[in-house]
């Protein structure tokens, strides 16, 4: 890597998930000691923000939080004693502050609270739990590094939980403050957060962090941005549902960003898009086998290479049929579309026939039971739960006949290069 160029490298919650991971973390960037100018964004450690997420719905139904706030505590807690053996060093006590600052932040909590709102303010602790313990460790190993708080560099409007990146103003803060921090040094930050100039915490969406890196790598004009897992790199299938996958050697931008658009789990879907304007190549690596080749992501092309698999779990088909059996019609569907917008339902598949139009979406029972609120005067409205999405891309005979066998068919969709089905 060349010195006077910027990479980014993201690291994920299983990299961070105990002191071993943590140790393994370190390697992998005093392997990279040559490059003074890198920046690591680092999401929260393991489950986290499962925990964190089961934390605030207690809190937020003021039910007793305390075992469990207890034991996400814990939890940190050992990874601290076996990272650091002097009791004294100052990371226990910024752990501490945190830990603190969430239980007044669960203990405040009110019944008539914005629900989006609070999950930012909360759920966000897990990153700067894990980065503040990382900035700790590598200076205790000796890799100088500076800490950086996102929320004051990524600036975003309101829409919490989702919230959407003012890249002019951003790209400004960025270059100003964290541009000359890593003209001396390694910066240590967090993925997933934003924050409004209010000082309010946001978060980026569900699985956020690579979002943020690509966001620092966009603001930085970055040579690279890399993300590091428990995978080779860019698999062709999730190992969890097929034993036989792939790994990509190098694979385009628009190939990634219609996989991720799809359900794949290995990248955000909103990562590429600003690698991609700034020609800044991705590389997925193993933090497992960190010498392995991993997946490069960039502008290239390729005639043929290995479909695609990817399956989406918890889907809820939804089908509306107008009252009195006339025709679906444009009308009929903006009403659809536009409740759809309102409650921030998501449509992973559709499909219309003379009289129904069907969707296929993540389920989420308190939104869809808005939606038949909002739309039962005017629609016949049945559902499904429960069911899985499958995709295909790039299919061919053989992949085909591998994904229909011995399922149940709901509804299936096809272009010339994608497969889409939905099965319980």
């Amino acid at each position: 890597m060349s010195k006077d160029r910027i990479s980014v490298y993201k690291f994920g919650g299983a990299s961070v998930k105990s002191a071993g991971a943590f140790r393994n973390l370190a390697r992998i960037v005093q392997k990279n000691g040559g490059e003074q100018r890198l920046l690591l964004v680092v999401s929260a450690m393991g489950k986290t923000t499962n925990a964190l997420e089961e934390l605030l719905n207690l809190a937020y139904q003021h039910q007793d939080f305390e075992q469990a706030y207890l034991q996400l505590k814990m939890y940190h807690l050992e990874v601290l004693h076996e990272l650091f053996s002097d009791h004294d060093h100052p990371v226990y006590q910024r752990l501490n502050h945190l830990f603190e600052l969430l239980h007044l932040q669960l203990a405040s909590m009110l019944p008539n609270d914005n629900f989006d709102k609070v999950y930012d303010q909360t759920v966000s602790f897990g990153e700067l739990f894990s980065s503040s313990i990382l900035h700790h460790f590598l200076e205790s190993e000796g890799v100088h590094n500076q800490f950086v708080d996102s929320r004051k560099y990524i600036q975003t409007d309101n829409n919490w939980r989702e919230a959407r990146v003012d890249w002019g103003w951003s790209e400004r803060l960025i270059k100003r403050d964290v541009l000359p921090l890593l003209q001396e040094g390694l910066v240590v930050t967090q993925g997933f957060l934003g924050g409004t100039n209010n000082g309010l915490t946001t978060t980026l969406g569900r699985e956020g962090s690579d979002f943020s890196a690509a966001i620092f790598a966009f603001c930085l004009d970055a040579a690279g941005m890399y993300i590091w897992k428990d995978v080779p790199g860019l698999l062709n299938a999730d190992p969890k549902y097929f034993p036989d996958t792939v790994c990509y050697a190098e694979i385009s931008y628009q190939e990634t960003v219609e996989m991720a658009y799809y359900g794949a789990s290995v990248i955000h879907p909103k990562t590429i898009k600003p690698l991609a304007n700034k020609q800044i190549p991705l590389y997925v690596k193993s933090f497992l086998n960190p010498e392995g080749e991993g997946t490069k992501i960039s502008d290239c092309r390729f005639e043929k290479f290995a479909p695609a698999y990817i399956v989406k779990e918890n889907q809820c088909l939804v089908s509306f049929s107008v009252k009195d059996f006339t025709f679906i019609s444009e009308q009929n569907l903006g009403t659809i579309f536009n409740a759809l917008s309102e409650l921030r339902i998501k449509i992973n598949l559709m499909q219309n026939s003379a009289i129904s139009f069907s969707i296929c979406t993540d389920y989420h029972p308190t939104r869809l039971h808005r939606l038949i609120q909002t739309l039962h005067d005017q629609f016949v409205i049945h559902y499904n739960t429960e069911l899985r999405l499958y995709t295909i891309k790039n299919y061919d005979t053989e992949s085909l006949n591998k994904m229909l066998k011995d399922k149940e068919v709901l509804l299936e969709q096809r272009t010339r290069t994608t497969f889409q089905f939905v099965s319980k």
